[in-house]
């Protein structure tokens, strides 16, 4: 039976009384920001009360401990281990540590894509001084970028491919292996920005082959804003060495020693500064809920509410910018839409929040969506 027809929504949405916006939004959005749970309210408020009940000797049992769970409870769902786990405020630092970390003397070309969310261009863009040179490889249809049109750009002056697991501009879901196997077999490392696809699709960092990536709570894993993940394969802990750092990196932090750099042995070396604790916090609140339901039960449920909006859509005469299989399909749903920040505006009217992108309204349902949420956006739209 298909979620559109379960009277009770699906097998999951006795988790949406979790989620007190529902009590007064119709909320579509989680590809821009997670819903706030009350685990993660309850994580932060808990956080607030060490600060002012304890001060800074929180640092030592309690808070210090909870950077060792959020490393732990990211490396579980990729299947990695916690010392290949570095803790970051956003994709842009943890991606200007790694190229920081490159070696662009006789590899100066780094390959994106036309798709990719422009933290990631702009990371390489701004390095065009220094030598490096962006190939940027287009969409043939603007949904997605093949593999063999990636393949065309790569070669042996490339260090480094980076791209998406999952198009933040159409949710198309990339081929990250073929892409991790295509740089390698041309000595270049491989660099996925997860951010649209980790807690929404199951990934498994091994089978992957990939060499960094990076994912974190402001979407999908429900956390907020100010933590990120960067995954380091544990190969190249100490073969690189960055050079926009912080006192997190090094080996002996609390040694305060400023006459010598001691780079951490683990991805702790591809660490910056302090981790803003407030968000480690409401992040541990996201990641009980995602373990406790487990990723591949949540795409089970996402897949099914994707295509039930899709279908509404459909039948409603709307045109959408989406995979055509829909096995490529994240639970980003393009509608297309000559004025969608108007027609964003509108929905909100009605309680409905959705966003909008050039040419589109965009719809992202989760494991706490109904299929009512989607019937009430389509027939607005």
């Amino acid at each position: 039976m298909t979620v559109a027809n379960r009277a009770s929504g699906h097998t999951l949405a006795r988790y949406r009384a979790e989620f007190p916006i529902f009590e007064h939004q119709t909320y579509l959005n989680t590809c821009s920001l997670g819903a706030l749970s009350g685990r993660s309210r309850l994580r932060t408020t808990e956080f607030l009360e060490t600060w002012d009940r304890r001060g800074a000797a929180a640092w030592y049992d309690v808070w210090w401990d909870a950077l060792t769970q959020t490393k732990e409870g990211y490396a579980a769902l990729i299947g990695a281990h916690p010392g290949e786990i570095a803790l970051h405020a956003s994709v842009s630092t943890a991606s200007a540590v790694i190229a920081s970390a490159l070696d662009y003397t006789q590899r100066p070309r780094v390959v994106t894509t036309a798709l990719d969310f422009p933290t990631i261009p702009y990371q390489w863009l701004a390095k065009e001084l220094q030598g490096v040179e962006v190939v940027i490889v287009e969409s043939p249809d603007g949904v997605s970028v093949p593999v063999e049109a990636i393949a065309a750009a790569v070669d042996e002056r490339t260090s480094l491919v980076v791209t998406s697991h999952v198009y933040f501009t159409t949710g198309a879901i990339q081929d990250i292996r073929a892409v991790a196997e295509l740089a390698h077999s041309h000595g270049a490392l491989c660099f996925i920005d997860a951010y649209q696809s980790v807690g929404q699709i199951p990934v498994d960092i091994c089978a992957t082959g990939v060499d960094f990536l990076c994912a974190g709570g402001l979407k999908w894993l429900m956390g907020g804003p100010g933590i990120v993940f960067l995954y380091v394969r544990d190969a190249l802990h100490n073969a690189l060495q960055p050079t926009a750092t912080g006192w997190f990196a090094h080996a002996r932090q609390f040694d305060f020693d400023v006459t010598v750099m001691e780079w951490a042995k683990d991805a702790s070396r591809f660490e910056q500064g302090t981790p803003a604790l407030a968000a480690v916090h409401a992040q541990l609140g996201g990641l009980e809920i995602i373990h406790e339901i487990g990723v591949p039960a949540i795409r089970e449920v996402v897949k099914e509410l994707t295509e039930d909006l899709v279908s509404k859509a459909e039948d409603a005469g709307l045109r959408l910018t989406i995979a055509a299989d829909p096995r490529d399909r994240s639970a980003i749903v393009m509608v297309q839409d000559p004025h969608p920040k108007e027609s964003v505006a509108r929905l909100a009217k009605s309680n409905i929040v959705a966003d909008a992108r050039p040419g589109h309204v965009r719809l992202s349902p989760f494991f706490y969506n109904i299929p009512d949420d989607n019937a009430a956006a389509i027939q607005l739209l």
